[in-house]
């Protein structure tokens, strides 16, 4: 707590006390402070200087400028006091805070001005800290712990983010190289709860009704028979058990069969509706949940369904 006498000194004056009055409830630019006491900026800096030396004041950088408040830790009930008592025989304090409600309005404003004008292309433009990585991470949150089949897996990196809240996660993949490496990174990072198995996800090896849920993420496309691998997945899920297929819509690239080793160009929402139902899924679900925008313009299907209980 600063000295007695230091804070008494500085609120001695009737616009520091104006000035503290409103940064107890508000942060407050210089600016804005001109514009709610209608004093110059050399004036109100004076001012904060003297009030910050006084430890009662405090700012921080917000871009060019600085947001001053008032420093909480020094809002003693000896100050608190006096500034309500301030507050009842100042005549110009209740016009300061109606107009710094409307001052404090304006930066509202702006901000609202600002997504009036990007609504309808927010989403397709670039937005700060807003990633399919962040939004995973909250939705993963809301999952409640499981026994997950990762089938075609690759490194595991897709392994590694469910692990974070499944209980168990089963990492197939048909390549003893891939399932090296995604040991190894679960090793590096501490994940004990995947297993990696090395199997093809046609014959995936994992016993009957034995996981809650089974992702086939962007590796659909590279069996040589998809519903071969849609009705293992049927056979490994519990009774009510999930299936969650992320894709490729179908294309025409047909490079991506020399760089990706893809044995399909994609599929279609027929495609996959009819994968589902011969496996004998319920409540199939199906969307295009992605485009890309450069060449060749990929799109990435997303299929939902629920295991049968009577399967």
């Amino acid at each position: 707590m600063a000295s007695i006498v230091k804070i008494l000194r500085s609120i001695a004056d009737p616009n520091r006390l104006r000035i503290l009055l409103l940064l107890r409830g508000e942060e407050l630019s210089v600016a804005e402070m001109q514009e709610i006491l209608v004093m110059g900026q050399s004036t109100i800096s004076t001012h904060l200087s003297q009030l910050k030396q006084a430890g009662l004041v405090e700012d921080r950088r917000t871009g060019k400028s600085s947001l001053y408040r008032l420093r909480t830790d020094n809002a003693s009930d000896i100050l608190d006091g006096l500034l309500k008592q301030a507050e009842a025989e100042i005549p110009e304090a209740s016009r300061d805070q109606a107009t710094m409600r409307r001052v404090v309005k304006k930066r509202q404003d702006k901000m609202r001005s600002f997504f009036d004008s990007v609504a309808g292309r927010l989403g397709k433009d670039y937005v700060p800290g807003k990633s399919w990585k962040s939004v995973a991470e909250a939705l993963l949150r809301l999952m409640p712990p499981m026994v997950i089949a990762d089938l075609g897996a690759g490194e595991g990196a897709f392994a590694l983010l469910l692990a974070q809240h499944a209980s168990k996660v089963i990492a197939v993949d048909t390549s003893a190289k891939m399932i090296e490496v995604g040991r190894e990174q679960a090793q590096r990072h501490g994940v004990r709860n995947i297993e990696y198995r090395l199997g093809d996800m046609e014959e995936v090896p994992i016993e009957d009704a034995a996981v809650d849920l089974v992702f086939f993420s962007q590796s659909l496309h590279h069996a040589l028979h998809p519903q071969r691998a849609v009705q293992e997945a049927a056979r490994i899920l519990r009774p009510s058990g999930r299936i969650i297929i992320l894709d490729l819509v179908s294309h025409r690239f047909e490079e991506a069969r020399e760089v990706y080793a893809d044995e399909w160009l994609g599929f279609s929402e027929t495609d996959l509706e009819a994968f589902l139902a011969k496996a004998g899924f319920r409540g199939v679900q199906t969307s295009v949940v992605h485009k890309e925008t450069e060449p060749p313009y990929f799109q990435t299907l997303l299929a939902v369904a629920d295991k049968n209980k009577l399967n």
